[in-house]
């Protein structure tokens, strides 16, 4: 087995997948699958931060956001670098890691955001996904980023399979790591294959 890996990540409320593909770019291999955590529980609805902002005064929310913020980069960063540091520990070198992103607009300011629901759903997504691509710089991980709804093209396109193909490879990725295998595992698996290929161009 080659000694390069790539990560690829998935975030949600609260949290974020992680699977560490390495192996030959032809045929890849999962090394490592985990969920980070990344909401404070000591903090009181850390998982939906813009929710607990919206019926704030917009001082208290932009005050209250930047806790959120700094907590959730403190449990991001040191739960990324267990990972590496695992990774590290099996002769092995992460060359990059690739976040799977919405495909909204850029957010408007914060009083916007809070005045509509759908834009603190996008908010809430921006802001896990932010701290997934700070702690991957923090731990000198080359990061990239694309469209989840564009994903599959660009990884067929990269690696030189069909859609149907590369669907069919990557679910039999998870034959060798046992369940869960979900869509969260199956995304970030298809991340890290390409990353590990040479990259995307989202």
């Amino acid at each position: 087995m080659l000694k390069r890996v790539a990560l690829g990540l998935r975030a949600h409320s609260g949290w974020a997948a992680l699977v560490a593909i390495g192996g030959a770019a032809d045929i890849p291999v999962v090394i490592q699958r985990r969920r980070l955590e990344l909401a404070d529980c000591r903090i009181a609805s850390a998982k939906l931060p813009y929710h607990a902002a919206e019926p704030m005064e917009l001082k208290a929310a932009e005050k209250f956001l930047r806790g959120c913020a700094q907590a959730t980069r403190a449990m991001a960063e040191p739960a990324l670098r267990g990972a590496v540091a695992d990774l590290h520990g099996k002769g092995l070198t992460v060359i990059g890691a690739c976040v799977l992103l919405a495909s909204g607009r850029p957010l408007p300011d914060l009083a916007a955001t809070l005045a509509s629901h759908a834009l603190i759903h996008t908010a809430e997504g921006e802001f896990y996904r932010d701290a997934l691509r700070k702690a991957c710089e923090c731990c000198g991980l080359a990061v990239t980023g694309i469209k989840e709804r564009e994903l599959l093209n660009q990884a067929s396109q990269r690696l030189g399979l069909s859609p149907n193909e590369l669907g069919r490879r990557v679910s039999e990725l998870g034959k060798g790591i046992g369940p869960p295998w979900t869509q969260d595992e199956k995304l970030c698996a298809m991340a890290g294959w390409v990353t590990l290929a040479g990259g995307l161009s989202g």
